[in-house]
């Protein structure tokens, strides 16, 4: 194995991480940044409301996007396990 291959599964896998955490970070984002508007408007000055919605939003972001994240995660999987003999070399 060559330093420019470990670099580039290094890159690939990074990305593969970025692509996967990226639907429920912005879900995340997005319904804190609205909580937060909520906030300022009503001036309600809890700390914990903010939680609640943001833990729902996720988990239904995660059972919305759970079949694009696992095809993703299996092709990437069964690439590497098929290329385990090149990488050997």
């Amino acid at each position: 194995m060559t330093p420019q291959f470990v670099i580039g599964f290094g890159k690939e896998a990074l990305e593969l991480t970025l692509m996967l955490s990226a639907p429920l970070l912005v879900t995340g984002m997005i319904v804190g940044l609205v909580v937060s508007v909520f906030q300022a408007a009503t001036q309600i000055q809890e700390m914990t409301l903010i939680f609640v919605p943001k833990i729902i939003a996720v988990i239904a972001a995660l059972i919305f996007f759970a079949p694009w994240l696992l095809d993703i995660l299996t092709n990437f999987t069964s690439s590497v396990l098929a290329n385990i003999p090149v990488y050997i070399r």
